[in-house]
């Protein structure tokens, strides 16, 4: 099931996804594990983020007979990672669907500052013909993720969909008058951010614990 909060942030309430995430956020759960959870829970979150994709209808031939079948309408869709972490979203998400073209946005989070410092940009073709699900697993002050939305409308992308796994309230409140334009999905709402910018409860720094640094 799937609880709609808002009209602009959708809680992917699914059992297996709030199964999943538990073990993530545990302390004791290890880095393989983490990885593996993280590609799991964004195949499942990949079934709401294109819950409304446009279809139309396509001639084929069943073994049975000639059929108008569903098809997907429109460019393939685009794929934005955030790095670092966003690419742990991503790789499951490209399992669900190959053809989406898939581009990268690097950004880091000052820590004295916390705004965001973009180090890369290199994004699709045609964005403004394309739906545009940018990815990250965490959405904390939003900072980050406003420049992100900032960039990819300047690059021309008009349909964009902002997918996380941890969402606070500072940093929905934050989208949400920054890019109104743009739906948010996640696992969790989490209570608050921390002095540090953390997400609370959270589950710490989801870079760290994708690929073992700290």
């Amino acid at each position: 099931m799937t609880d709609h909060t808002t009209e602009h942030l959708t809680i992917v309430s699914h059992p297996l996804v709030q199964h999943k995430l538990s073990i993530m956020r545990d302390k004791n759960t290890s880095t393989a594990s983490f990885r593996r959870l993280l590609r799991e829970i964004s195949l499942l979150l990949a079934y709401e983020v294109t819950r409304n994709l446009p279809l139309t209808t396509r001639r084929i031939d069943t073994p049975m007979m000639a059929m108008d079948a569903p098809a997907i309408e429109g460019k393939k869709l685009a794929l934005v990672s955030i790095l670092r972490a966003g690419n742990g979203l991503m790789d499951g998400i490209l399992e669900l669907i190959p053809a989406a073209r898939v581009g990268f946005l690097g950004m880091y989070r000052d820590p004295e500052t916390l705004l965001p410092v973009q180090y890369y940009c290199k994004v699709p073709e045609n964005l403004d013909e394309r739906l545009t699900i940018a990815v990250d697993p965490m959405l904390a002050t939003g900072n980050s993720s406003v420049a992100a939305i900032d960039l990819l409308k300047e690059k021309g992308a008009k349909n964009i969909i902002f997918l996380c796994l941890l969402a606070s309230p500072e940093g929905v409140a934050r989208m949400k008058a920054a890019h109104p334009d743009v739906p948010i999905v996640t696992a969790s709402l989490d209570s608050h951010l921390d002095d540090h910018g953390y997400i609370v409860p959270g589950l710490g720094d989801a870079g760290d614990r994708m690929f073992g640094t700290k």
